[in-house]
């Protein structure tokens, strides 16, 4: 079988792409914003707070659970979120390996 397209990149760039990805929605950042300041939620703290329905909601969740950005563990009937810490700071160092390139203009552009 022939090779996918995401086969032609190294691991660091799909990573940094599939992060990309999934925080490329602003509900999504809006959620991990919330979930930062309050320390946890539960979704319908989020539905309250950005006025989206709770399946939307939930949908992005499960964005953000599955890069592993977030954690959710259960509280009663509801289910409580908070960043996970681990891999929020490889993503920090991801980020800042990225941006912190140096760049150099040409007169061409």
């Amino acid at each position: 079988m022939g090779i996918t397209k995401t086969d032609m990149y190294t691991d660091e760039q799909n990573k940094l792409a599939s992060l990309l990805k999934v925080l490329g929605h602003p509900a999504r950042i809006a959620i991990l914003q919330h979930i930062i300041n309050q320390k946890t939620c539960i979704c319908n703290d989020l539905v309250d707070e950005l006025g989206l329905a709770q399946a939307t909601i939930s949908q992005h969740l499960k964005e953000l659970k599955s890069i592993g950005i977030i954690q959710g563990s259960i509280d009663g009937k509801s289910v409580c979120y908070c960043i996970e810490e681990k891999v929020w700071k490889q993503f920090q160092e991801q980020f800042n390996e990225f941006f912190n390139q140096n760049v150099e203009v040409k007169k061409c552009c």
